[in-house]
């Protein structure tokens, strides 16, 4: 595994593409078991965070997005941030334990090990496509469709995807050896939150403070989530560059280091 580059691995992928999806499928399955409202949850348990935060932040934000939103402005803008959100929170926090909880895989069968994080892109893609076709049914029943532009959404979500995954494999290569990581992590999604102009718009931070919040590389990405769902508009696509610049840097530092670390990973778990 050690003398092992990146490309075979990716190749190793698409071969073993019927083992990723069936497990996609088991896990999707195994996630609703018994449950009597089923994949419904994946719409039920975003709504309730969305209503939460609608009653909250509704009347602060009234008129603060920008001049000519209208009645539905700000619950599109809320949730083009939720759900993309919910989506990396999901990658990360449930990418962190991907070793631990795949140990006896990883120790018995020889398979490309990143196998684990497509299964982990592709079962928090299904769940975010189910939930965000939602979303744009009901635009397009409020007339607030936005048309072909929002393709470009598409983009946007393969950076975040990309930043995402090298996170949660470096933080999974971690978790192995030092079992806090799963405290600080969850801190950190809940301080990234609400360093994220998800829930309000930046416009309300007072301008000696705005400095801090453009530090955050998530910034770029729910802005142009915003920017494509409330107006109507392309992103700016060059402010997303240093975000991909850091998001491919992450996945080639997380994949050295899981690289180094493989038979220590092993031996621990």
């Amino acid at each position: 595994m050690q003398k092992q580059s990146l490309w075979p691995e990716l190749v190793g992928v698409w071969t073993y593409r019927d083992f990723i999806m069936a497990s996609v499928a088991r896990d999707f399955s195994q996630r609703y078991k018994r449950s009597f409202l089923g994949a419904l949850w994946a719409v039920l348990s975003p709504l309730s965070m969305i209503l939460i935060y609608t009653l909250v932040f509704s009347n602060l934000m009234q008129g603060r997005l920008f001049e000519g939103s209208s009645e539905y402005s700000y619950s599109t803008y809320l949730i083009a941030g939720l759900l993309p959100w919910a989506l990396f929170a999901e990658m990360v926090s449930r990418g962190q334990m991907m070793f631990l909880e795949n140990a006896n895989l990883l120790k018995k069968a020889a398979f490309p090990k990143l196998c684990l994080p497509a299964i982990l892109i592709i079962g928090a893609l299904q769940n975010f496509c189910i939930v965000f076709s939602v979303f744009l049914l009901g635009l397009l029943l409020q007339g607030e469709f936005r048309g072909i532009v929002t393709l470009t959404i598409i983009p946007v979500l393969a950076i975040q995807i990309l930043f995402a995954a090298g996170a949660a494999l470096l933080l999974a290569t971690l978790n192995v050896f030092f079992r806090d990581v799963m405290q600080l992590t969850a801190i950190l999604l809940q301080l990234t939150f609400w360093l994220t102009p998800i829930a309000y718009a930046i416009s309300i931070i007072p301008m000696s403070y705005q400095w801090l919040f453009g530090l955050n590389p998530l910034l770029p990405i729910f802005g142009a989530y915003q920017i494509i769902m409330v107006r109507g508009l392309p992103p700016d696509w060059w402010s997303l560059a240093p975000t991909l610049a850091l998001a491919l840097a992450l996945n080639i530092f997380a994949w050295v280091i899981f690289k180094a670390r493989f038979n220590e990973i092993v031996d621990e778990l």
